[in-house]
């Protein structure tokens, strides 16, 4: 940890916030969350549960809840905003008028803003025009990291002291902080991975296997990369945690929200029942129309999320996705092909390749 105490905002009262919110105060650091719901903000200073979305987790005592945007920002250094993508930037048009330049504004959605095809971080810029903004991204389910399982993640952005505030902030003996400047790649990642964990799921409750699986992530790897390089971002990003690490983890767990939407598909519920059972936000359903739209108007390849678009939206059966992994598919494997000025760099930084 720094000398100096730092004081951490968090906005949002979802099972990611909640952890980051602990760990931040496990840290040392002055936390508070702030978030809608009173009743949740009365449990979560009384009892030090948030029994909504971690009912078993025992948060660090020191975090304070509040309904109060002007409280929870006031004084904050780094703020961390866990706000689903379709609140997202009506959150930081309210908290518009506590936010000042010198703070340190992260996103931990991993979504997509529907009108505008604007990541999360690209909001908090349009709305803030700060410089000091950054992305949390990688394989993180939040009931896991309650319980102290080892975890991973990545914090992007091109500003050091970002990076470094939030490793300071964040990391602790079962929470690893690593550090990337591709924000784009790193926030591009948590965003797609959640269309393949909804086809997992489904392929996980049409009983399929473990050869299944490995396919479907490795293709769904392939994907994601041809259209992040369609986006501008850098493919390398993808084979770091906040791309495979996250599209496995994603696609493997029942705990992924994405995921269990999925299932319930692939059980025979329809989307509406399968969202409803779920009672939270999974992001992946709204960002397979959302690519899926963009990648026609790019001109990238896509089957597995297009033919997960006709089982959500067209009323195509759930089997038939399946079968889609094995028609219509590129012939080649890997997929990881630089831009042809990258690869001469590449060359040239390696002194040729040998053997």
């Amino acid at each position: 940890m720094a000398e100096q105490q730092i004081n951490v905002a968090v906005l949002g009262g979802g099972s990611f916030g909640t952890a980051l919110a602990s760990i931040g105060a496990a840290n040392g650091a002055r936390v508070r969350q702030w978030m809608r719901d009173e009743a949740l903000v009365a449990q979560i200073n009384r009892e030090h549960r948030n029994g909504r979305y971690l009912p078993d987790y025992a948060i660090h005592p020191a975090v304070t809840a509040s309904t109060s945007l002007a409280t929870v920002l006031s004084g904050a250094d780094l703020v961390l905003i866990a706000i689903p993508s379709k609140a997202f930037r009506s959150v930081v048009q309210a908290a518009r008028p506590w936010l000042s330049p010198e703070q340190i504004l992260v996103s931990t959605t991993k979504g997509i803003e529907a009108e505008s095809f604007l990541l999360m971080s690209q909001v908090l810029e349009e709305e803030t025009g700060f410089a000091r903004i950054g992305v949390i991204a990688g394989p993180n389910l939040a009931s896991e990291i309650a319980d102290q399982q080892l975890t991973a993640t990545v914090v992007a952005s091109a500003d050091t002291l970002t990076r470094t505030r939030v490793q300071q902030a964040l990391s602790c003996r079962y929470f690893r902080v690593y550090a990337s400047n591709d924000r784009h790649g790193v926030e591009l990642g948590g965003a797609l991975k959640n269309i393949y964990a909804i086809a997992a799921g489904m392929a996980a409750a049409l009983g399929m296997g473990e050869n299944t699986r490995s396919m479907l992530i490795t293709r769904a790897l392939a994907e994601m990369s041809r259209f992040a390089v369609a986006q501008g971002a850098n493919p390398m990003t993808f084979l770091g945690l906040s791309g495979v690490g996250d599209l496995i983890v994603t696609c493997s767990s029942p705990l992924s929200r994405n995921f269990r939407v999925g299932q319930a598909l692939g059980l025979g519920k329809t989307l509406d029942e399968a969202v409803e059972a779920l009672g939270q936000v999974a992001e992946g359903v709204n960002t397979v129309k959302l690519v899926c739209a963009k990648a026609e108007e790019a001109g990238v390849y896509m089957p597995l999320a297009e033919g997960l678009y006709r089982v959500l939206f067209d009323g195509v059966p759930a089997t038939d996705m399946a079968r889609m992994l094995m028609m219509g598919e590129q012939s080649s494997d890997v997929e990881f092909i630089l831009p042809r000025e990258d690869v001469q760099q590449a060359h040239r930084d390696s002194g040729g390749w040998h053997g």
